[in-house]
């Protein structure tokens, strides 16, 4: 491999040529090889990178136009967009197990845009922290990335996966608007319920929250940038918080404004914990709701059988024939790793010490990890499962008719005791709830027949 040599404040070192990258990336990746390969910065983040750093540019270009020129600033521009696009990825090999602040990453970013910027303007005309971090610190600028990169996931991943599948939702509950089938509570027969009224449930859990990741996402758009090391706004220009913010949302097309307090945005992670709380509430409905599928799918013959759902792939390597919920099976495990990375989140974000917090860069990792799964998990359960949900309605109907907690129709009628009574003695000698109750005598055959009708009690 061919190099070249770099340096910075602790001397040379070498660097792959066909890398823009410079020292201080160089050695970060040297130092820390930890999960290579497999846990890099997530792209997200690299994205946000791009943008924050245009918008820097952009607002050091408005404020100090005699250091930011508006030759340096269509050079940075423009190898911004390149890393926005992904086009640089290559040239961003940190992983995330580097320092807590996320400055190498900066710093990696830094390099690479001041370097692919002298390559488009022809000249050395851009120096990675007089230019590129002007008016910037990685204390700032790393919590303004993860604010970027956590605010498009939830709004362009997260919440339009979750609307695809309130609309099939949506779609099933007009389709079973008339059919009847036995409610459960606590995994035992229960009183009855339409099937479009339980899965009006799994909807509107959805709904709610979508309207809680609207509202986590509301939080994520206060940023960091302009506070600089600890808060202070040091070497920042005096409004280049505010008008960084306006460049960011005039790239993003998302309302980000400046964090009214950047001591509070530099050392607390409140906002993203509470982002992630909002994603855990929605892998907790997932989970739910994918329980509720497979045990209603279950069977075919000798489980519940109140639905089908599609048959994707062969469920066993013994068993011919069989057929598994496997859609519903990768859900619950995708929420149960959103599960962990909440706790994960949650111990780094308490660990804001003084003016900073250092446990940045895991943050946003699980937190892009969680964003990134539950949006594909719902977008495949959508489409290889819930789309092609169908009720077996005499199974349905089977189970309603044969359910004993139908005898609830007659307390009105008979007491509480005497239609537990009933309940009993229809459970114990394998009898119908009106053979007991006849039999009992509590009510005529007559009476019977008038008052106990399932399809009415819901």
């Amino acid at each position: 491999m061919d190099y070249r040599i770099e340096h910075d404040s602790m001397g040379e070192i070498k660097v792959p040529s066909d890398r823009y990258w410079g020292a201080q990336t160089q050695r970060s990746h040297e130092n820390f090889l930890i999960g290579v390969g497999l846990e890099e910065m997530p792209q997200e983040v690299i994205n946000a990178f791009g943008i924050l750093k245009k918008a820097a540019a952009i607002a050091n270009n408005r404020l100090v136009p005699e250091r930011m020129t508006g030759e340096k600033l269509e050079a940075i521009s423009k190898a911004c967009d390149e890393v926005i696009s992904g086009r640089l990825s290559d040239h961003f090999p940190l992983v995330v197990w580097q320092t807590g602040s996320g400055t190498q990453s900066n710093m990696n970013a830094n390099e690479v845009i001041a370097n692919r910027g002298n390559e488009i303007a022809g000249k050395k005309l851009l120096h990675p922290n007089d230019d590129i971090n002007m008016s910037q610190s990685s204390n700032d600028t790393f919590p303004t990335a993860m604010s970027i990169a956590a605010v498009t996931g939830i709004e362009d991943r997260v919440i339009p996966a979750a609307e695809e599948l309130i609309g099939t939702f949506k779609r099933l509950e007009a389709e079973n608007e008339g059919v009847v089938k036995s409610g459960r509570t606590h995994l035992q027969d229960a009183t009855p319920i339409k099937f479009s009224q339980e899965i009006s449930g799994w909807r509107t859990s959805l709904e709610k929250d979508v309207k809680l990741l609207k509202l986590a996402a509301k939080e994520l758009k206060e940023l960091a940038l302009g506070g600089t090391a600890v808060g202070t706004g040091l070497n920042a220009p005096e409004g280049f918080d505010i008008e960084v913010a306006r460049a960011v949302s005039e790239i993003t097309g998302k309302a980000f404004v400046t964090a009214p307090n950047k001591f509070h945005a530099l050392t607390s992670k409140d906002e993203i914990v509470f982002a992630h709380g909002a994603i855990k509430a929605l892998a907790g409905d997932m989970m739910k709701i994918a329980n509720d599928v497979r045990w209603l799918a279950s069977g075919p013959r000798l489980g519940l059988g109140e639905i089908k759902i599609p048959e994707n792939e062969p469920g066993s390597s013994i068993m011919p024939g069989k057929v598994n919920p496997t859609q519903c099976e990768a859900v619950t495990m995708v929420a149960v790793q959103i599960m962990g990375n909440d706790a994960a989140i949650g111990f780094a974000a308490s660990q804001g010490n003084f003016e900073l917090n250092v446990f940045m860069p895991v943050i946003i990792y699980n937190f892009i990890q969680s964003a990134r799964l539950i949006a594909d998990a719902m977008i495949s359960f959508n489409k290889n499962c819930a789309s092609g949900i169908e009720a077996n309605g005499e199974k349905m109907h089977s189970n309603l008719h044969n359910s004993l907690m139908l005898v609830t129709a007659l307390n009105p009628y008979i007491g509480y005791e005497n239609a537990a009574k009933t309940a009993k003695k229809a459970y114990n000698e394998n009898i119908s709830l009106k053979e007991a109750c006849l039999a009992l005598g509590f009510l005529s055959e007559e009476e019977f027949d008038r008052v106990f009708r399932p399809e009415d009690m819901v």
